[in-house]
């Protein structure tokens, strides 16, 4: 299961996906209003919300994590882990009543993905990290991750985990290797493709297929990409738009090559390694889904420990292992690679968690859909896909 692939550009939270498109005044909180009292110092508890399936368990018993434990006992703050985000924009309907009316959330530190983060910074939803008080952050944070155009220094936000969108295809029953967009187009592939049914999740890659720089697109890219797009659909070359059920159709070969997340792919090898995962010749999509403080949240400086916590190399080291995303924290290579455990020691060289220099070059963060885009781009493109 995906958390990537669980996402979409408008969904059960379209009314208040709306109200962050339109860039409604009543909606942002001024910085000074934004801070709530922390009582870290005295309440040593933490809310920390996340994804399904995105923390490491034990083997024998699925209620300990791991990770986490290893944070409460340590520190002695005690952590209440709900796994409740299942969709973005489902998320953001639960808690923005209460942020855009500067009451408390009841969270002290969520992850969202960094398309729908960038709504939280424009509409002044979350707080400031104190880097002073995050070392480990300060040090490890992948350089290629630091500086996003949503949220420059990553002063409001922090990569839980990280992620590449590419092609994945079956090399065996292809008989071929794809190593571009394009290739996705020949005629031997009518009917056996799919793409990602999300704006967020599918644009930047077929851009970057057109030879466009991700990091600066304009408008005029994505109208060309739709018309390719709605071409294809009804020449019938592609076979249909998905959410995380493309693995269903790779696994069976009912689609023979796909859009699709790196951390998807892993998995699917493990049961079969004809299928491979392909970051093109001329480039994919670099995302991140990332750790806020939404404001007034009582205890500010136990969820920022706690952040800092997660890029210890050790720690994200044992957090990677388990959920096999692109990791952060460059330096838990090292730790994996010096592991006795020949699997674990393995995956210090998959680039698919751990990306190599050669792959890195090929990889960009999109520049995000402005407030002034959304509704718009939304509409079009889910007029195309059929949502």
């Amino acid at each position: 299961m995906s958390r990537r692939s669980l996402l979409r550009a408008l969904g059960a939270g379209a009314a208040g996906a709306a109200l962050a498109g339109c860039g409604v005044p009543p909606a942002f909180v001024e910085p000074a209003d934004r801070a709530g009292r922390d009582l870290s110092a005295t309440d040593r508890t933490l809310h920390f919300a996340n994804w399904p399936l995105y923390i490491d368990t034990d083997d024998e018993d699925e209620s300990k994590r791991p990770t986490l434990d290893a944070f409460s006992e340590r520190t002695g703050i005690s952590v209440t882990y709900t796994e409740e985000i299942n969709d973005n924009d489902e998320f953001f309907g639960k808690i923005s009543p209460a942020l855009m009316n500067h009451q408390q959330t009841g969270r002290d530190l969520i992850v969202i993905s960094d398309w729908m983060a960038a709504r939280f910074v424009r509409l002044g939803w979350v707080q400031e990290m104190d880097r002073a008080k995050q070392p480990n952050v300060a040090t490890y944070l992948d350089p290629q991750l630091r500086d996003p155009a949503f949220d420059e220094g990553r002063r409001h936000s922090v990569p839980w985990q990280s992620g590449i969108t590419g092609i994945a295809y079956n090399r065996k029953k292809l008989g071929r290797e794809i190593r571009s967009t394009g290739d996705l187009w020949a005629d031997d592939l009518r009917g056996r493709v799919t793409l990602l049914s999300g704006l967020d999740e599918s644009f930047a890659l077929l851009m970057q297929g057109n030879g466009v720089d991700i990091t600066r697109w304009t408008a005029d890219d994505f109208h060309e990409i739709c018309e390719q797009t709605e071409r294809r659909v009804r020449s019938k070359h592609i076979r249909r738009f998905t959410g995380n059920d493309y693995i269903k159709d790779l696994s069976t070969g009912d689609v023979l090559a796909c859009q699709a997340y790196s951390g998807d792919v892993i998995q699917l090898q493990a049961d079969n390694p004809d299928i491979q995962f392909v970051v093109p010749e001329e480039g994919a999509e670099l995302w991140a889904e990332s750790l806020m403080i939404p404001n007034l949240a009582r205890h500010k400086r136990n969820a920022e420990r706690l952040v800092d916590h997660y890029y210890d190399p050790e720690v994200a080291a044992e957090l990677a292992t388990w959920v096999n995303y692109v990791c952060p924290v460059p330096a838990a290579r090292d730790v994996l690679a010096s592991s006795k455990d020949e699997e674990t020691a393995a995956l210090a060289e998959d680039p698919l968690i751990f990306p190599d220099g050669a792959m890195r070059e090929r990889l960009a963060i999109a520049r995000d859909i402005t407030s002034e885009e959304r509704v718009d781009f939304a509409r079009k493109w889910n007029g195309i896909v059929g949502l």
